[in-house]
C-alpha cells in the first residue's frame, strides 16, 4: 500500500458517501432515459424494428468507452475520470434534446452514443468503492455505493413523467434536457471526493499477464455473473415499456413498473454485502440466478400489471445479487496493481454483453413478441450455473 492510500484511508467512508450520491444522481438519469428512449424511438423511427436502436447504441458507446475509461482513471484518478463521464452525458443529452425537437431519428441515435460513454464511466463507481476501504469492508462499500441507486427508483420515472411534456407538443425532449442538468449537478458533487490516487506507473505494470488472470475460474465466474446477469436484465427491461404500452396499460404504468424495477435493483444493496459476508459470494450469485428464473416465469404466465410487477421486481433483485456478487468476486481475482486492466476487461465484457442484449431485445420483441424475449433468458442463466459449478469443483481440489 502506498503512502497516498494510507493518507486517504481514514476518510474512506466519506468517499463512499460521495460515490453513493453520485450513483444516486447518475442512476436517476439512467432510469429516466431507459423509461423514455424506446418510446421516443416509436415517434422518430420509420421502421418499428429500429425503435430500440438508440438504446442499443447507448450500450455500443458504453462498450467502446469501458477500457479507455478504466485506463483513464487508472492514469489520472477517479475524480477527473468521473467528471469527464458526466460531461459526456451533458453533450449526449443536449444532442438528443435537439434531435427530438427537430424530429431527426439518426441524430437522436448519435446522441445516445455519448450518453453511453457517460454510462461507461459512472458504472465504474463500484470499483472506486473497493479502493476507498480496506478489504474486509469492500463488499459493504460496494453495496452502499450501489444503494445510491434507490433514489433512481423514485427520481428517474418521476422525472420522466414530469418532464416529457416540457417542450409540448413535442414529447420527451424535456427528459433529455433534464438529464443534462442532472449531469452538471453531479460534476459539482464529485468535487468533494478525495479518492485515492492511482499507484505509480511502475507499480501498475507489475502483476500477472491479463491472459493468465482471465483463465482463472474465479475471474470467469465473476465476469459471467456481472456480464450475463446484466445482459439478461437488459434483454427483458429494454422491451418492458414497449410491452406494457403495447398491452394498453399506458405510459404511466410503464413508468410505475420501471420505478419498482429500479427500486428492486438497488434496495437490496443495504444488505447484499452482509449476505455475502454471512453466506458466501457464490451462494448469493446463485440466489440471483434463481430470481431470474422467477422473473422469467412471472413474465411468461400473463400480461397483467401484476405479472409485469412481479417479473421486473424479481429481475431487479436478481441483478443486484449477481452484479454485486460478481464485483466482489472480481476483487478476489486480482492484486491491487492488476486492477486497472482486470476491471477494464470486466467492464468490456459487461458492456459488450449488454449491447448485444439490447440489440437482440428490440429485434426479438418486434419479430416474435414478449414471450420469446423472456424465453431467451434461459441461455445466460444456464451459463452462469455452469460457471458456478466449475468454480465450486475447482475450489474443492485446488485454489481458484
Amino acid at each position: 500500500m502506498t503512502a497516498t492510500h494510507t493518507e486517504v484511508r481514514p476518510q474512506g467512508w466519506l468517499n463512499v458517501f460521495i460515490l453513493s450520491l453520485t450513483q444516486a444522481m447518475s442512476s436517476s438519469g439512467s432510469a429516466m432515459v431507459v423509461t423514455v428512449t424506446a418510446l421516443t424511438g416509436t415517434y422518430l423511427a420509420d421502421n418499428p424494428a429500429l425503435v430500440t436502436l438508440p438504446l442499443a447504441l447507448q450500450f455500443v458507446g458504453t462498450t467502446a468507452a469501458t477500457v479507455p475509461a478504466a485506463l483513464l482513471m487508472g492514469r489520472f484518478g477517479r475524480r477527473l475520470g468521473f467528471s469527464f463521464g458526466q460531461a459526456m452525458g451533458i453533450l449526449g443529452s443536449l444532442i438528443s434534446t435537439y434531435a427530438i425537437l427537430e424530429g431527426d431519428f439518426w441524430l437522436f441515435a448519435a446522441g445516445a452514443v455519448f450518453i453511453g460513454i457517460h454510462n461507461a464511466v459512472w458504472q465504474q463507481l463500484r470499483f472506486a468503492a473497493i479502493e476507498a476501504v480496506d478489504a474486509p469492508r469492500r463488499a459493504r462499500a460496494i453495496s452502499y455505493v450501489l444503494a445510491g441507486g434507490i433514489v433512481a427508483a423514485v427520481a428517474g420515472p418521476w422525472l420522466a413523467v414530469h418532464t416529457r411534456e416540457l417542450f409540448s407538443p413535442i414529447l420527451f425532449a424535456g427528459c433529455y434536457a433534464a438529464h443534462a442538468v442532472v449531469c452538471l449537478a453531479t460534476i459539482l458533487v464529485l468535487q468533494g471526493a478525495r479518492i485515492p490516487k492511482p499507484p505509480p506507473r511502475a507499480d501498475r505494470s507489475q502483476g500477472r499477464p491479463l491472459a493468465v488472470i482471465a483463465r482463472k475460474p474465479v475471474f470467469v465466474t465473476a465476469a459471467m455473473s456481472a456480464a450475463l446477469g446484466y445482459g439478461a436484465m437488459s434483454l427483458v427491461m429494454t422491451s418492458t415499456p414497449l410491452a406494457i404500452v403495447g398491452c394498453g396499460l399506458g405510459f404511466e404504468n410503464a413508468a410505475f413498473i420501471i420505478q419498482w424495477h429500479v427500486l428492486a435493483m438497488y434496495v437490496p444493496s443495504f444488505f447484499t454485502g452482509n449476505l455475502i459476508t454471512r453466506f458466501g459470494v457464490t451462494r448469493i450469485i446463485l440466489a440471483g440466478v434463481l430470481l431470474n428464473g422467477v422473473a422469467m416465469a412471472a413474465n411468461l404466465s400473463g400480461l397483467s400489471l401484476v405479472n409485469f410487477w412481479v417479473g421486473l421486481v424479481a429481475l431487479g433483485v436478481g441483478w443486484n445479487f449477481m452484479y454485486t456478487g460478481g464485483t466482489t468476486l472480481l476483487g478476489e481475482a486480482c492484486e491491487p496493481e492488476e486492477r486497472p486492466k482486470v476491471q477494464a476487461l470486466n467492464e468490456l465484457l459487461v458492456a459488450g454483453t449488454v449491447t448485444c442484449a439490447s440489440f437482440l431485445s428490440g429485434s426479438l420483441y418486434s419479430t416474435f413478441g414478449w414471450v420469446v424475449v423472456n424465453g431467451a433468458m434461459v441461455l445466460p442463466i444456464t451459463l452462469i450455473l455452469v460457471a458456478l459449478a466449475v468454480l465450486a469443483l475447482r475450489r474443492t481440489s485446488t485454489p481458484a
